[in-house]
C-alpha cells in the first residue's frame, strides 16, 4: 500500500481528448491513496484545463511544441522538480516523454514498454492491446496493481470538469449570446479530415435547429474558423465562436448547451465531462476505441464495411462512413421527445 502522502507525478498526453481522459486515472489515484499529492506535467495550452480538475495538486508547464524534441526546456523543468516526487507515472509512449521524470531523479518511473526506454523508466509494464483496449483503460491500467491492471477489468471513473458560472455570465455578455437554448457544434478535429463531417452538413442542421428555437454555438480552436464561417455565415443565432476562446471558455460554454454535435475530437470529451448530452460522429474512428465518457452519449455512425479505417484520410476517396451521414438522421435525433429540450 502506498504512504498516504506520497507525491506522483504524472506526465501528461499532448491531445485534448486524452487529457480529458487522463482524468480518469487521476481519479482512481485520489481514490487508491487518500492523501496522495499530484503533480501533472503538461502542455502548457492545456493547464487551464487542468485547474478544472479537482485531482490536480500542482500543474508543470511543459512548453515544448508538439512533435519538438525541446532538451533544454525538458531539463529545466526536470531540475526543478528534482526531490518533489516519490514516482512517475508517464502516460505517452514515446522515448521523449519519459525524459522529465528521469532527468528529475523520480525514484519509481513506471510507463509502457516502447521506443527502447529501458533506462529511462525503471517500472515497465507491456501493453496488452487486446484487455486494455480503450485509451482510457490504457492510462487507468498505470495507477493499478499488476495484476488487477492486466486484466483490464476494473471501475473506469467518469471524467468531471469543473465549470466556472461567473466566467461563463461573462462569456454570454462579451459573445452576445441569446437566451435561447443553445447546441453546441464541434466541426474541427485535429487527427484529420476522415473524421470530420462536412461542413455543409452542420450548416444545414443549424439551418433546422434556429427554426426550431435553438441557438447554436460553433466551437473550436484557429484551425476552425475557416469551417465555422461556413457553418454560421447569414445565419442568426448561429454563433462562429471558433478560436475566439479558450479553453477554459469552451468548458464553460459546453456546459451551458443543452445537447452538442461533434465528431470524435478532442472538445467532444469536454463536453463528456461537463455533462452535456453529446452526439458523437464517428467515420474513420471508433467509439469501441475512444468512446464519450458519459452515460449521456448518442453515438451516430453507419458501420460500413470499411469502417473503422483510423486513416487521417480516406484511402478511398470518398469518407462515405460521414458523407452518408444525413443531417436529417441528427437533426431528429437532437430534437426527439425524449431528449426533454424546450425550444424558444
Amino acid at each position: 500500500m502506498a504512504d498516504a502522502g506520497e507525491r506522483i507525478l504524472v506526465v501528461g498526453p499532448s491531445w485534448v481528448g486524452d487529457m480529458v481522459m487522463a482524468q480518469s486515472l487521476l481519479m482512481t489515484l485520489k481514490a487508491r491513496h487518500p492523501g496522495c499529492r499530484i503533480g501533472v506535467v503538461a502542455p502548457a495550452w492545456s493547464l487551464p484545463m487542468l485547474s478544472r480538475m479537482a485531482e490536480v495538486d500542482d500543474a508543470i508547464a511543459l512548453d515544448v511544441g508538439h512533435g519538438e524534441f525541446g532538451w533544454r526546456v525538458r531539463r529545466e523543468v526536470a531540475t526543478s522538480l528534482r526531490g518533489r516526487f516519490d514516482r512517475a507515472i508517464v502516460l505517452p509512449r514515446s522515448w521523449k516523454s519519459a525524459l522529465v521524470p528521469f532527468l528529475a531523479r523520480v525514484p519509481v518511473r513506471l510507463g509502457f514498454t516502447g521506443e527502447q526506454r529501458l533506462v529511462l523508466l525503471n517500472r515497465r509494464r507491456p501493453l496488452d492491446k487486446g484487455a486494455l483496449d480503450q485509451t482510457v483503460k490504457r492510462f487507468v491500467s498505470l495507477g493499478l496493481p499488476v495484476a488487477e491492471a492486466a486484466s483490464g477489468d476494473f471501475a473506469i471513473p467518469r471524467p468531471r470538469l469543473a465549470v466556472d458560472p461567473d466566467n461563463l455570465v461573462e462569456l454570454r455578455l462579451a459573445l452576445g449570446l441569446s437566451s435561447r437554448p443553445a447546441i453546441g457544434m464541434m466541426p474541427g478535429a485535429e487527427y484529420g479530415p476522415a473524421k470530420q463531417w462536412p461542413p455543409a452538413y452542420f450548416r444545414q442542421l443549424a439551418t433546422w435547429l434556429v427554426e426550431a428555437g435553438f441557438e447554436v454555438r460553433v466551437l473550436g480552436g484557429p484551425k476552425d474558423v475557416e469551417d465555422g464561417e461556413h457553418i454560421a455565415a447569414g445565419l442568426e443565432h448561429v454563433h462562429n465562436l471558433c478560436g475566439k476562446t479558450r479553453l477554459a471558455d469552451a468548458v464553460d460554454l459546453l456546459a451551458d448547451c443543452q445537447q452538442v454535435v461533434t465528431n470524435d475530437s478532442g472538445l467532444m470529451h469536454v463536453a463528456a465531462a461537463v455533462g452535456t448530452r453529446v452526439h458523437a460522429l464517428y467515420g474513420s474512428s471508433s467509439p469501441d476505441f475512444t468512446p464519450p465518457l458519459t452515460a449521456r452519449a448518442h453515438i451516430h455512425r453507419l458501420g460500413l464495411s470499411c469502417s473503422p479505417c483510423f486513416a487521417r484520410v480516406c484511402p478511398l476517396g470518398h469518407t462515405n462512413c460521414l458523407n452518408q451521414l444525413t443531417p436529417q438522421r441528427i437533426f431528429a435525433a437532437l430534437t426527439a421527445p425524449s431528449e426533454g429540450h424546450e425550444p424558444a
